[in-house]
């Protein structure tokens, strides 16, 4: 009797010990690693949140002005993408336009310049807009920069990307700040203007935003409009990041932890952005 009591406690204390290290060492470890994954999400960085990465090897020269980043392309003479916050506080409109498009100085060969466009039937179309500028002298100067400025349909500048610039500003007055960023599409590089030195003509134009919600989730939207006249509700251009990325071979808000980013990028909530 003694010996069965002894090898059914036995076979208990065994039980015991493989249900703890089965179940409890198991769940302990995958609770600290989400706890610190949580932690990680919540505590990153937000500066230059902006700020893409290129992904198909496109030829830049990184410049950093006062109120925008740029990377510009020295062989298609346009930037691959112009980036910049814009906050509640950078709405004054303390200085007004300048009209006076001037060549990068920091450009280091071939700067283009404002000649290289006369005759060519496009407008000199601001990436980063003069009038998100006017709360700095000198950002309002650097704003007419030619590396800011593409080839653009007249009416498309004038009209849906302009209407689109003036949601951005309602946007940044409504919710503090807006991470954006800007830039031409190009999928065929034959069409060109100028004759000292050949500016590619973008077929379309794209611009992606990202804020955060009052609760703390971050919500973005991407916009995708031709190079062409075109007078179309903003609706109609909306994209998620994702489908922009795809189009433009850009990773956009890269420095958002993952788990945010692919939420993020995936979809996008109209009612997020007031249109």
């Amino acid at each position: 009797m003694k010996k069965l009591l002894s090898a059914l406690f036995t076979l208990l204390l065994l039980g015991a010990i493989g249900w703890y290290y089965a179940n409890g060492k198991e769940v302990a470890v995958p609770i600290n690693e989400v706890t610190s994954k949580k932690d990680a999400d919540e505590k990153f960085s937000k500066e230059n949140l902006e700020i893409p990465h290129l992904l198909n090897g496109q030829e830049e020269q990184y410049i950093e002005h006062t109120a925008y980043t740029v990377s510009y392309n020295p062989e298609r003479k346009i930037p691959n993408w112009v980036a910049y916050c814009l906050t509640k506080n950078e709405l004054a409109e303390t200085y007004s336009r300048t009209n006076k498009f001037l060549p990068d100085p920091m450009v280091k060969h071939g700067a283009v310049t404002t000649k290289d466009y006369s005759g060519s039937g496009y407008d000199r179309g601001h990436m980063a807009p003069a009038g998100d500028m006017r709360w700095s002298e000198q950002a309002m100067r650097e704003s007419f920069y030619m590396t800011n400025i593409c080839p653009q349909n007249h009416n498309n500048n004038a009209g849906d990307w302009k209407d689109l610039e003036e949601l951005v500003r309602d946007l940044a007055r409504r919710y503090d700040s807006i991470y954006i960023c800007c830039g031409p599409i190009v999928e065929d590089e034959t069409r060109t203007i100028g004759t000292v030195r050949k500016i590619v003509v973008p077929q379309a134009f794209f611009k992606v935003l990202l804020r955060m919600k009052t609760n703390g989730k971050w919500t973005a939207i991407g916009f995708v409009m031709p190079n062409k006249a075109g007078n179309r509700p903003l609706m109609t251009y909306m994209m998620t990041i994702d489908e922009v990325e795809a189009m433009t071979g850009i990773d956009f808000f890269h420095a958002l932890p993952d788990t945010i980013e692919n939420e993020t990028e995936a979809d996008y909530t109209v009612a997020d952005w007031t249109i």
